[in-house]
């Protein structure tokens, strides 16, 4: 699709470690329904999204193709391949903590920098994603703009790294920004570093980790970049009314139960939130007269989020022995088992028969949920 001023479709991808393999079923199921020739002209990712958002916005072949290649890069994926979980990678790590807590700090340079190191993960992106894709359907008018949003330690903002056509606008707010520059595989670890399991990752004189720790408003950035149309693939189950009231666990809760929690609070509460806050605006605006200016240039914005039809959560539990075992004693220990939904556990499963299941539901759910997707995208409107 060749992009024009008309083009202001966005696809959203939102973060959530190896439940991210979810987005490339629904990808997949979109992909194959919508024509080769239609293409997305904004793209914005954090965290696992920002994995699935680069691969897209890099591959220089049809859509098909490049949700293909997303599906395979994903079931070619295993817990060697993401972070070094052995016994003696781990327990050196947990030794690390244990002396840094008890020491005070009165080694001088001794630095924790995560439980877990993701060298492994650099690797293997690095093998599997051609960043300079990204220039290149720039140059032939696939691709409007690339957007990955990931947190400045240093700061303490949010930062957006926008890899766009010229004249792509950048933005500041409260406590989060803009910066143009040619995104490569450090912003797409960057973004991707989970908070304490994973280390933060240096880009220029800043420290940088998940994007989705501080980002309040995960459809901003696309909107920012001129999209009115948004599609945001979530990977947050809604529970109904009766399920959220369901008891996870007995008795006192597990450090696995309040990390799952916190996880859920990172990576899924800030795209519920801001689509409210969206909702909210759209019917403000909608009271106002015919002809009158909307206030600070607000405009309405259509939204439609992907969600799954299962607890990504609780499919979990059927994988959680599959983990390496030294992953797996530490989850043990941590408490993983008492729950009946383990999400702290569901972050970090890059185990091959639990990413197939989140592709085949995500493919699913991308099937079953056509007759809303498929208006909303009005495939007329987005092919060359």
């Amino acid at each position: 699709m060749a992009y024009s001023e008309s083009s202001s479709f966005a696809l959203v991808l939102s973060g959530g470690g190896a439940r991210g393999a979810y987005q490339a079923g629904v990808l997949s199921a979109i992909a194959e329904r919508i024509g080769a020739e239609t293409y997305f002209p904004v793209i914005t990712g954090v965290s696992a999204g920002a994995i699935n958002a680069v691969s897209l916005a890099s591959h220089t072949g049809s859509l098909v193709e490049a949700c293909a290649a997303l599906r395979r890069g994903w079931l070619s994926l295993s817990p060697p391949k993401v972070f070094k979980a052995d016994f003696v990678s781990l327990t050196g790590t947990l030794l690390k903590w244990l002396w840094m807590l008890l020491s005070g700090g009165i080694t001088p340079g001794f630095q924790v920098r995560g439980i877990l190191e993701t060298e492994p993960l650099r690797g293997y992106l690095d093998r599997v994603i051609d960043p300079s894709g990204i220039e290149a359907n720039l140059r032939a008018g696939r691709l409007r703009a690339l957007a990955l949003s990931a947190t400045s330690y240093t700061t303490g903002q949010t930062i957006t790294f926008v890899h766009g056509l010229p004249g792509v606008p950048t933005w500041e707010r409260a406590g989060r920004r803009a910066v143009l520059t040619k995104i490569g595989l450090e912003h797409v670890m960057a973004s991707s570093a989970l908070p304490l399991i994973f280390p933060a990752i240096q880009i220029g004189d800043d420290y940088y980790g998940d994007g989705s720790i501080r980002q309040g408003a995960p459809l901003a950035p696309s909107i920012h970049l001129g999209a009115d149309r948004l599609l945001a693939i979530s990977v947050r189950y809604p529970r109904s009314t009766a399920e959220a009231a369901e008891p996870q666990m007995e008795g006192y809760p597990p450090p696995a139960q309040v990390l799952g929690m916190l996880m859920n609070a990172i990576f899924l509460d800030a795209l519920e939130t801001d689509s409210e806050r969206l909702e909210r605006i759209n019917r403000t605006l909608a009271l106002l007269p015919t002809g009158a200016v909307p206030p600070d240039l607000l405009r309405p914005i259509q939204l439609l989020v992907v969600r799954p039809s299962k607890d990504l959560g609780k499919l979990a539990a059927d994988f959680a022995g599959q983990l390496p075992r030294a992953l797996r004693i530490l989850s043990r220990g941590l408490g993983a088992h008492q729950s009946k939904a383990p999400d702290f556990l569901s972050y970090l499963l890059f185990e091959r028969p639990y990413i197939r299941c989140l592709i085949q539901l995500g493919y699913s759910d991308g099937a079953a949920q056509w007759d809303r997707i498929g208006p909303f995208l009005e495939p007329e409107s987005l092919k060359s």
